[in-house]
């Protein structure tokens, strides 16, 4: 058994006694490492290397010993060298490394110095990452995978969703929709400005069902549910690389001879902004990373609920874009400047909504008129929420104006009566007033004496009229 000899090991600052082991014992702790192990001496002569640098370089140990890693770098028998880099800084150097093995490695030059602050050793760790790219590489194939499937339903999606109709009763709707008639049949791009839930997206499915472009695909691209990076890959597409051997084609490639419809178009970021106006101006896109051109066919439409010369000013969005997207604008109008449209819209989503959830469901005049006589800020969004939510959590088939979530913003007035749109039974719809207070009274109270007494009645005609306003209304 070798003689053992006597070392010093510092720790925390604090030097103790251990025994040291032999020089086979260490060899052998050197060779079993998993990673490799390159060691020069202060002048970057190669003095000791594992087995481990052997496997993962596909260099050989009895050709680099003796070495001097400058002659090895400029022979290219290594392409850039840890060791020279932490002689010449001094400190630890840690760089990425690929050899002829094919394999990538993370090294790391540590310097070791003696007691007059000299350089007397190198140690190179050299850890195979090789497994660890290939995993990122499939994760980043996966991700385009991903992207393009995304970018293939939301087609098909985009493409059978929505409807085209467009209600206009209203004189002043009837105007937006002439004037929409008018330029669907031209090929330059429209500009649909107005407040959030107006119905910007239907006018625009509207306007090309009236172009020349209706039998071709229309895809309709929400800019407000992208990131920047997505949304340029969503719209143009990647070029065959390292992401995808392949390619994939972005929306407005897959939309050509059709017809693009930009939503919150205010949203687009710059470097995006660039690529559409290049499109606009020559017909013609790049693939991301792609050299060459396509040739692309596309109508733009595009919406907006920000006010765009704003932006415009802010240098937030592009002036030449602003122009190429103004040529033909329209301003939508907010639900509460085309009220006689309300009513056709409750009874449109009415009947939809009865085929939906199998009901037959409808609204009393008290009601109706609630739902005209509200400003709507939440437009028709808000108005489809409203309807919807009534219908479903009504538990009659007759829907009242206290089932409606929105009474603290309703103010009936006598001139909204007289406006109310077809033939209204005053009588009727006191009558209903009446009962929705009464039962109001008897939920609040719990009795009849209390209930009332708070409606200024004595219970028995309280109990008369609550079933006489019963069976009017079930008469009804």
């Amino acid at each position: 058994m070798a003689k053992r000899e006597t070392a010093y090991l510092f720790y925390s600052g604090r030097r103790s006694k251990l025994p040291a082991f032999s020089q086979e014992f260490l060899e052998t702790v050197f060779e079993s490492s998993y990673d490799g192990i390159y060691i020069t001496d202060g002048n970057a002569l190669t003095i000791m290397v594992n087995r481990s640098y052997e496997s993962i370089s596909g260099l050989r140990r009895a050709d680099m010993l003796g070495q001097n890693m400058h002659d090895l770098v400029k022979k290219r028998v290594i392409s850039q060298s840890g060791t020279l880099a932490a002689l010449e800084k001094r400190e630890p150097v840690t760089l990425e490394q690929v050899f002829k093995t094919g394999k990538h490695a993370i090294i790391t030059s540590t310097p070791i110095f003696n007691e007059s602050n000299q350089i007397v050793m190198v140690v190179t760790n050299v850890r195979d990452v090789t497994e660890l790219y290939s995993l990122q590489e499939e994760l980043e194939k996966s991700k385009e995978r991903n992207l393009q499937y995304h970018s293939e339903l939301e087609n098909l999606r985009r493409q059978v969703g929505g409807s085209a109709k467009v209600i206009a009763q209203d004189p002043a709707m009837q105007e937006v929709l002439r004037v929409a008639n008018k330029v669907a049949g031209l090929d330059a791009p429209i500009l649909l400005e107005g407040e959030t839930g107006s119905g910007k997206r239907d006018l625009a499915r509207y306007i090309v069902t009236k172009s020349r472009r209706k039998k071709e695909k229309f895809i309709e691209v929400n800019c407000s549910c992208y990131s920047a990076e997505m949304l340029e890959r969503e719209l143009f597409g990647c070029a065959p690389g390292k992401l995808s051997a392949e390619g994939t084609p972005g929306l407005l490639e897959l939309a050509d001879g059709g017809t693009v419809f930009l939503d919150e178009v205010s949203e687009l970021p710059l470097e995006v902004q660039s690529r559409l106006i290049q499109l606009m101006q020559t017909h013609l896109m790049e693939r991301i990373g792609a050299m060459s051109p396509i040739r692309v066919d596309v109508r733009i439409l595009a919406s907006t609920s920000r006010d765009l010369k704003e932006l415009v000013q802010a240098r937030l969005f592009r002036e030449d874009l602003y122009y190429r997207l103004n040529v033909l604008p329209i301003q939508m109008l907010p639900l509460r400047q085309r009220r006689e449209d309300i009513l056709p819209l409750v009874d449109e989503m009415c009947g939809t909504l009865n085929k939906k959830y199998h009901q037959k469901k409808r609204f009393t005049h008290a009601a109706l008129l609630a739902l005209k006589s509200y400003s709507w800020p939440g437009n028709l969004r808000e108005l489809r929420n409203v309807v919807e939510r009534a219908m479903i959590l009504c538990n009659d088939d007759v829907i009242d104006l206290g089932d409606l979530p929105i009474q603290e913003g309703v103010q009936l007035s006598e001139q909204e009566v007289e406006e109310f749109a077809g033939p209204l039974d005053l009588r009727r719809l006191v009558a209903e007033m009446e009962l929705r207070y009464i039962h109001s009274a008897y939920q609040k109270y719990g009795n009849v004496r209390d209930a009332a007494r708070s409606l200024g009645l004595d219970p028995s005609t309280y109990v008369r009229k609550r079933s006489k306003l019963e069976q009017l209304q079930t008469d009804e």
